[in-house]
């Protein structure tokens, strides 16, 4: 059987004719990606980068989590492209799933969630700026000055989760209370920040 994978040299040849992007069949990416070939893993990203990037963002609207996120799709492709066949679909297709699956856990993933509530705080603290039309330094005026408001529990959370860098997870085990309580106390408080500093 006659490969579909042209030689090193006439590949790399025929890409140094071209300014442009190096182009195979999908017969040939198929063949040379399970061959694990290394030209085709990188016409393959320049092949179908931007409309996985497109697919991505479309979900993660955060560029530099959708560019992360394009670029573990890549590697979960190039790992698992043993599992690909090609009789039930065609590459894109397959591709366009993994980059969706990967985006849609990422949303479901604490990441996620500590980064979303993260910028809720940040967009507080512009407010706080606006209104009183002042910059400060947080390290001489200190974030934690903020929170004075806040009752000891929902300080507590706080500090766990956005000064220590604990997940929600292991903020809840350390104070000993339910996820759904962490939670609840978390959104309170920048419920309550907003109200002071809004």
């Amino acid at each position: 059987m006659m490969s579909l994978v042209l030689p090193l040299e006439d590949v790399q040849a025929i890409s140094k004719k071209r300014s442009r992007k190096l182009r195979l069949s999908e017969d040939m990416l198929v063949v040379g990606l399970k061959n694990n070939d290394s030209l085709a893993m990188s016409a393959l990203y320049q092949m179908y980068s931007d409309s996985l990037y497109k697919v991505i963002s479309t979900i993660v609207v955060i560029e530099e989590v959708a560019q992360d996120l394009l670029q573990e799709t890549f590697i979960k492709i190039w790992k698992s492209f043993a599992k690909y066949d090609a009789t039930k679909g065609r590459l894109y297709t397959w591709m366009a799933r993994l980059a969706r699956n990967l985006s849609i856990d990422y949303l479901r993933s604490s990441n996620h969630r500590n980064a979303t509530v993260c910028e809720d705080l940040s967009e507080v603290g512009q407010q706080v700026d606006m209104t009183f039309q002042t910059n400060y330094n947080p390290e001489l005026i200190g974030v934690k000055d903020m929170t004075k408001i806040l009752t000891n529990d929902q300080k507590s959370a706080l500090e766990l989760v956005y000064f220590k860098g604990y997940t929600h997870v292991q903020a809840a085990e350390e104070l000993n209370i339910t996820l759904g309580i962490l939670r609840s106390r978390l959104q309170s408080s920048i419920s309550e920040l907003r109200k002071v500093y809004a």
